[in-house]
C-alpha cells in the first residue's frame, strides 16, 4: 500500500470513528462540553505537529494565518450543534448528511473565488439534493422540518470553515494551515471552558471518551495532510470525505440504529454525493509547442514563455491572488 493511501485510510477511519462517539457520551456532558473537554484529546496531536521537523513557518502571511485560525474557530462552533444531532437523532442518517457541507465550500467558492462548478461537482450537487429529500420526504412540516433543519447549521459552518481553510492554503503550507486550525480549535474550546458551566462529576469512562473525540478529531486533519504530502488532492479529498462508510456501520452494529429503505437510499445518495462533490478536475496547462515547430535547445524566447506560463499558473492557483 502506498504511503498516501496508508494516511488516507487512516484519516477515513478516524473521523468515522470521531463522527459518532458523541453518542456514546450521551447525556452525561453537554454539546458545548464535549467541544471543550476534547482538549484533553487534541494536545497529544497539536505536540506531534510543532515537533515536527518540516513545519515551515518562514514566509506565513498574517492573512493566511488568520483564515487558518478562523476555520479551526468557526469548525469549533459546528461541532456543538453536530454533536447534539449525533446524541438525539440516528448517526447512521445524521452523519452522511452532513458530510454534504462541500455543497457550501463550493458556493463560498464561485461566489468569491470565480470558481467554476465542474460536471462531476454538477452531479454532485444534484444527489445532495435527493438525499435531503429522501431524508426529509416522511415529515409533514416543510422542507426543513425538525432534525433535518438543524443539521443545516453545522453543514454551513462546516462548510464555511472549508473555504476559509482553501484561502489559508494560499499563503501558508498545508502542515502550518492544518497546525493553525487544531489551534483554532482549541480557542473555541477555551472560549466555551470560559463560558461554562464547568461540569459537575465527570466519571473516567466519560473522561476516555471526550478524549477520544479530540483525539480522532484532531488525528484526522494530522492523517490527511500527510497523505497530501505524496498523494494528489484530487484524490485524497473525495476519499478522506467518505468517512461516514466508517460511521454508518458502527452506528448500525454497535449503537443498533436501524433505517428504513427511504434513509437507506438517502444514506446512498449523500456517500455519492460527497465523492462527486470533493473532485477537482486537474488545472489545463498551456500545450507545448511541437517537436518540429520549435529548436532543440533552449532558447531566450523559450525560457520567457516558460516564466510566462509560470506566472499565469501560480495566480491561478492563486485563490486570492487569482482571484
Amino acid at each position: 500500500m502506498s504511503r498516501w493511501m496508508f494516511w488516507t485510510a487512516a484519516t477515513v477511519v478516524s473521523w468515522g470513528v470521531w463522527a459518532v462517539l458523541a453518542k456514546a457520551i450521551g447525556d452525561s456532558l453537554s454539546d458545548a462540553q464535549k467541544q471543550a473537554l476534547s482538549t484533553v484529546g487534541m494536545v497529544p496531536v497539536v505536540l506531534t505537529f510543532v515537533l515536527s521537523k518540516d513545519l515551515a513557518v518562514r514566509g506565513a502571511g498574517r492573512r493566511g494565518v488568520l483564515y487558518a485560525l478562523l476555520a479551526g474557530v468557526v469548525s469549533g462552533l459546528a461541532n456543538v450543534p453536530y454533536y447534539a444531532l449525533v446524541a438525539h437523532e440516528k448517526a447512521a442518517a445524521v452523519v452522511p448528511l452532513t458530510a454534504l457541507y462541500p455543497v457550501v465550500t463550493i458556493a463560498l467558492a464561485a461566489a468569491f473565488l470565480n470558481e467554476r462548478v465542474n460536471r462531476v461537482q454538477a452531479v454532485g450537487l444534484a444527489l445532495a439534493l435527493a438525499a435531503i429529500y429522501l431524508f426529509n420526504v416522511s415529515e409533514e412540516s416543510g422542507l426543513l422540518s425538525g432534525w433535518l433543519g438543524y443539521a443545516f447549521v453545522p453543514m454551513a459552518l462546516w462548510g464555511a470553515a472549508a473555504f476559509l481553510q482553501k484561502l489559508a492554503t494560499a499563503h501558508l503550507s498545508d502542515k502550518l494551515a492544518a497546525l493553525l486550525v487544531v489551534v483554532g480549535f482549541l480557542l473555541t474550546n477555551l472560549g466555551l471552558m470560559a463560558a461554562g458551566p464547568w461540569p459537575g462529576e465527570v466519571t473516567p469512562r466519560t473522561w476516555a471518551l471526550v478524549a477520544a473525540l479530540g483525539f480522532f478529531l484532531a488525528f484526522g486533519n494530522y492523517t490527511v495532510v500527510l497523505a497530501y504530502a505524496t498523494g494528489k488532492a484530487s484524490v485524497v479529498t473525495p476519499l478522506a470525505g467518505l468517512y461516514p462508510v466508517v460511521s454508518v456501520p458502527v452506528a448500525l452494529l454497535v449503537f443498533k440504529e436501524t433505517v428504513g429503505p427511504r434513509t437507506a437510499a438517502g444514506i446512498v445518495c449523500a456517500l455519492a454525493a460527497v465523492l462527486a462533490l470533493s473532485f477537482e478536475a486537474p488545472p489545463r496547462l498551456p500545450a507545448e509547442p511541437s517537436a518540429a515547430g520549435c529548436p532543440s535547445g533552449p532558447t531566450a524566447a523559450g525560457a520567457a514563455d516558460r516564466d510566462h506560463r509560470a506566472a499565469k499558473a501560480s495566480e491561478t492557483n492563486d485563490p486570492i491572488r487569482g482571484s
